[in-house]
């Protein structure tokens, strides 16, 4: 074989592995908007926006599957409780206590703050298992135009040291709201008790077709030392190459706040301090939750991909702290 041929056979052979790495790339990177996570065994199941809550699972958070929708109908209540809603539920929040599953989930009317948090259980995340089965129990809170200032979408759940479970939630308007819940995690504790835990400056006057002034929401709370650490997004999600999402973070060693950042700015004032903002290539990426599987810290995050027409994908980093107890993102999209 002579070297000419050589080195086209080569050639041919580089362009196929890199082509072939381009499609695993593109494979791993599914699309998904306001991603959350959780491991029962060995699976990863992920849990985000979409008809009835789409779901994926995967055994290495790498390559993922494609599984059946948590609602085959839309709930009726939620059918019944917002106006065109039909089915398409966002940002859904997954954890697990009392050996049952616990989904939050989002029904809203877009760019209003007519919006509604359920919940629903399951024994397991496996639908192959026989005790497979969401129950759903309804609304646990509700935001009304005219009386409410804030938006029941984003929930996230968080039980603090002393076992109080408390429910963060919220997107622009007056900010994200801490609520406290009853012991059974469906339903608000009474008597009830509320807090504000960060918001940015806004009209109170804005009608609402230019809430955007008070850009901030998906809040996620997640234990790290002595601290809790408030994750936000500020800025817009939504618009594809346009967008410029990005996440911000503060810390409170008592879960109701008050939430500083590093400069000991109040979140509840704007402040926030800078975890990941988009660049060329991902030009918004936010909507963050942050988990701990095998005793590493990871941030799973969707982002808006410039090479692929500004379509959302799932990112996965992973998550270190710096000397002071600041995130840091180790692999992160700047890489």
């Amino acid at each position: 074989m002579n070297h000419k041929l050589k080195f086209k056979i080569l050639v041919i052979f580089l362009l196929l592995f890199q082509i072939s790495a381009s499609i695993f790339s593109q494979e791993k990177k599914i699309q998904v908007h306001d991603p959350v996570m959780i491991k029962q065994a060995e699976t990863f199941y992920l849990f985000c926006t979409g008809m009835g809550i789409s779901v994926w699972s995967s055994k290495d958070m790498v390559q993922w599957q494609k599984e059946k929708q948590v609602f085959e109908k839309a709930p009726a209540w939620a059918v019944e409780a917002i106006p065109g809603y039909r089915g398409h539920t966002w940002a859904p929040d997954i954890s697990f206590h009392n050996g049952f599953y616990y989904l939050y989930y989002s029904v809203s009317a877009f760019g209003k703050n007519t919006s509604c948090i359920g919940v629903t259980t399951n024994k397991t995340l496996n639908p192959a298992d026989p005790d497979y089965h969401w129950e759903d129990h309804g609304k646990v809170v509700q935001s009304v135009p005219g009386r409410d200032m804030w938006n029941a979408i984003d929930p996230n759940l968080m039980i603090d040291d002393s076992g109080t479970p408390w429910l963060v939630f919220g997107s622009f308007w007056e900010g994200m709201k801490l609520v406290k819940l009853d012991q059974s995690l469906v339903k608000v504790a009474e008597p009830q008790e509320w807090h504000t835990v960060a918001a940015r400056p806004r009209d109170y006057y804005t009608d609402e077709k230019n809430a955007g002034e008070g850009s901030i929401e998906a809040p996620f709370l997640f234990k790290k030392g002595k601290f809790y650490f408030l994750f936000v997004s500020f800025d817009f999600c939504c618009r594809g190459i346009e967008s410029n999402y990005k996440i911000m973070a503060g810390r409170s060693e008592q879960i109701t706040g008050p939430y500083l950042d590093r400069n000991g700015r109040d979140m509840k004032f704007g402040g926030g301090t800078p975890v990941l903002t988009g660049n060329k290539d991902w030009p918004g990426v936010g909507h963050n939750a942050v988990y701990t599987f095998d005793g590493q810290d990871f941030i799973i995050y969707h982002g808006y991909d410039a090479k692929d027409q500004g379509r959302s994908k799932l990112l996965i980093d992973k998550l270190n702290w710096d000397d002071e107890g600041w995130p840091m993102v180790e692999q992160s999209i700047k890489e």
